[in-house]
């Protein structure tokens, strides 16, 4: 197989958004004057913001709503008297503040330089856009495609659809998706038929039915996989 498009996931694929969310919740909560807002208030919140992801993956809400239920929840849940929706808004433009790089992503583009590259996020346009604009990874995307965008999310097969008209590319056996999520990035790959490359670096176990063609757990393994394969091809 030969692959010359490569579509990433950029959230805890590219980006480490662990580390985004958290500063970006303290710094809100600091500037609501809960500075303890961190500690009080992020594992309600990730246990709600699980849930609504999970549902939106599946069709069961959107993007716009998801934006303003998640802190509805948390607020009514803990009797917190904060307005939801401008709360929402300041959380998104804080996320697009915060640019922290995974472990040898620098490195693995570094290494592969005959490539078309793109990014396909379930995320909100404006923080996916600044956090990429802000990391050394400006100007390594032919396209950035954002499910607030088209409407669709992964695992859906239409934002795969959406991403391969962007790229002009027509036959599938060119792409390989390379993500962190098995139930979006890998299902999603697999649901349009393009090939999967699970990056697992915490080597979580696998215990879905979900297969991707290739995992790894480092990034130079990537390199390697899809080097190995141009470098046949040329021969």
């Amino acid at each position: 197989m030969r692959y010359d498009v490569l579509i990433f996931d950029l959230d805890d694929t590219l980006l480490d958004f662990g580390m985004t969310e958290h500063n970006a919740f303290r710094l809100l909560f600091e500037e609501y004057g809960l500075p303890n807002g961190l500690n009080d208030y992020l594992g309600s919140y990730k246990a709600i913001s699980k849930v609504l992801w999970d549902d939106l993956e599946n069709g069961r809400t959107t993007l716009t709503e998801l934006k303003v239920e998640r802190f509805k929840r948390l607020f009514i849940e803990h009797a917190l008297d904060i307005e939801p929706v401008l709360f929402g808004q300041k959380y998104i433009e804080n996320l697009g503040n915060e640019v922290h790089m995974m472990e040898g992503v620098e490195e693995m583009f570094a290494s592969m330089k005959d490539f078309r590259i793109a990014l396909l996020t379930n995320g909100f346009k404006d923080a996916q856009h600044a956090r990429v604009n802000g990391s050394p990874l400006k100007n390594l995307f032919e396209v950035i495609i954002t499910s607030e965008e088209t409407g669709f999310q992964k695992p859906q097969k239409e934002i795969f659809a959406y991403a391969l008209e962007k790229l002009q590319i027509s036959d599938p056996t060119r792409v390989l998706m390379i993500g962190d999520s098995l139930t979006s990035d890998i299902q999603g790959g697999n649901n349009f038929g393009i090939d999967t490359c699970w990056f697992n670096p915490n080597r979580k176990l696998n215990e879905t039915d979900i297969q991707p063609t290739f995992e790894i757990h480092t990034w130079n393994t990537l390199a390697k996989i899809v080097n190995i394969q141009l470098a046949e091809v040329n021969n």
